[in-house]
């Protein structure tokens, strides 16, 4: 097992126009995240840093480039196999949470069972990590009856709870007041500190100094050191 849990080579991504042009979104990422890293991901809007987060969590396809996590190349199975493989190894959170609605708290984080994550003992995992963020209340309300920060910390949960090592945040404290925007990003660093690795894309200043290493982006390239 290699320490590296994140390599991105060449990476690049254009998108087709329909005057048959194409626009550069990634031109030639190079990244290296290891285990036991919690990276900011900073950059003004339309540089390319969600397209970036895409393409690393096995979401979007590259133009070019290669990436591995841990050690596996996702664009190299099938569709079924990259699902699979997603739902085993990365985390999602997103600043709109992505929550369904009609599920309670508890059936929302064991959602992660349904995609492969071993099914026994998933329930106390998920009601143990719950409660460490607060929620041990909250398992059979559904998310309109949570609040925002809740909404949040329930997410946070469903990405981890599979037993995922790589965590791929996109704003997730854009929509959080700052004791909620804190207790979020301890559980990332805690995440981190445990041998998991975490890229958060942010704008936010206190999100981007909690993080433990910080990088830039302008149009679709990361800035030297």
């Amino acid at each position: 097992m290699t320490d590296d849990l994140l390599q991105i080579s060449g990476l690049e991504k254009c998108y087709p126009t329909r005057w048959g042009e194409e626009v550069p979104a990634l031109r030639g990422i190079d990244l290296t995240i290891r285990r036991g890293d919690f990276v900011a991901l900073r950059g003004p809007s339309g540089c390319g840093k969600t397209t970036m987060l895409l393409c690393a969590g096995a979401l979007l396809r590259p133009s070019a480039g290669v990436i591995l996590i841990d050690g596996c190349d996702p664009y190299a199975l099938s569709a079924p196999g990259r699902s699979a493989f997603r739902a085993a190894n990365v985390g999602f959170v997103f600043q709109n949470f992505h929550l369904v609605p009609y599920l309670t708290v508890l059936e929302n984080v064991m959602l992660c069972g349904l995609a492969g994550a071993p099914r026994a003992g998933l329930e106390a995992h998920a009601r143990s990590l719950l409660d460490e963020l607060g929620l041990a209340r909250r398992l059979r309300h559904r998310p309109s009856e949570l609040s925002i920060g809740e909404q949040q910390r329930v997410a946070l949960v469903r990405a981890i709870a599979g037993g995922a090592k790589l965590i791929l945040a996109d704003e997730p404290t854009g929509n959080l007041d700052a004791d909620n925007g804190r207790i979020l990003l301890d559980q990332l660093a805690r995440f981190a500190g445990n041998g998991g690795a975490v890229l958060m894309v942010t704008h936010e200043q206190a999100a981007s100094d909690r993080a433990f290493t910080r990088l830039d982006m302008r149009d679709g390239r990361l800035l030297a050191g």
